[in-house]
């Protein structure tokens, strides 16, 4: 036994040897690697997400959507689609960001007894505090790598106030280490912006309507139009029980979805820029 130990102990010994040896004689050389065409950070290895970053792509922009019911003619993952859409747009075009996966589940109202689109088969909402801990735990992630601007852009109602108060909040706690968080409110309320532009198109309130109306539905057709069905519309009678829909989704288009959609994604570059000069001007961050 006493040799078996003699040996385990050599041959530790010898291999740390071996690895001192090979670090002074053959220095540890960085991972690099080119930037991909992408700029979702699900569909990038971490040496290209850390090669970004010192290329100087330290906006991180977090997307959040939800699974919620949207009429008879929508998909349940409609402002899934349409975040990832516009965030990759906004990334693309503020020509030094990233984007994380869309955080799908957030609050949806209350669980017993159901209200708000928890009436509806297939929503699913968490806790806001649960939410609110999922946004903390993302933007902690992505200070540690190395951006030092983190913008939450919500595409749902029931997220805003959740992400307000934890940008609010991170933003106070991490401003002296030159981080700044965004919550960008302005991509969610553009609702007069885009109600103008559909009145100028001949629309009025009644057909424009509010949850899965003529906005919604427009702007699904332009981010991922399998996702809309309007035949289901016809088929629903004329006594129906409540459908989710407002408005006359029937009236919904693509040409109307891009322009829609175009009117966030500037809304949102608008105010990300207006913070990335804030932090220039003060000298915060690696802009």
């Amino acid at each position: 036994m006493p040799s078996v130990r003699r040996s385990v102990w050599l041959t530790v010994a010898l291999g740390v040897f071996a690895t001192l040896i090979l670090g002074f004689g053959f220095p540890q050389r960085t991972l690099t690697t080119p930037m991909p065409s992408t700029v979702n950070m699900a569909d990038m290895t971490w040496v290209q997400v850390r090669s970004a970053i010192e290329r100087g792509y330290t906006v991180a922009i977090v997307p959040t959507g939800g699974v919620e019911q949207n009429g008879p003619q929508m998909v349940l993952g409609k402002h899934d689609y349409i975040v990832r859409k516009t965030s990759d747009r906004v990334a693309r075009q503020l020509g030094n960001a990233l984007v994380t996966p869309v955080v799908s589940f957030v609050p949806e109202g209350n669980y017993d007894p159901p209200s708000g689109n928890l009436l509806f088969p297939g929503t699913l909402g968490v806790p806001e505090a649960a939410f609110a801990a999922t946004l903390k735990g993302i933007a902690r992630s992505l200070k540690s790598a190395g951006f030092t601007t983190i913008c939450f852009i919500g595409d749902h109602g029931g997220s805003q106030a959740a992400q307000a108060a934890v940008a609010a909040k991170l933003d106070r706690a991490w401003t002296g280490q030159g981080i700044a968080v965004l919550h960008v409110s302005d991509y969610y309320n553009v609702d007069k912006s885009q109600i103008a532009y559909l009145r100028e198109k001949g629309e009025t309130p009644a057909t424009i309507g509010f949850h899965a109306g003529i906005i919604d539905t427009s702007e699904l057709l332009a981010a991922h139009p399998q996702g809309v069905d309007l035949s289901q519309l016809k088929a629903v009678p004329w006594n129906s029980e409540p459908t989710g829909d407002s408005g006359d989704p029937m009236h919904a288009s693509v040409e109307y979805g891009k322009a829609l959609l175009k009117i966030k994604i500037d809304a949102a570059i608008r105010q990300i820029r207006a913070m990335l000069a804030k932090q220039k001007r003060f000298g915060l961050g690696r802009l």
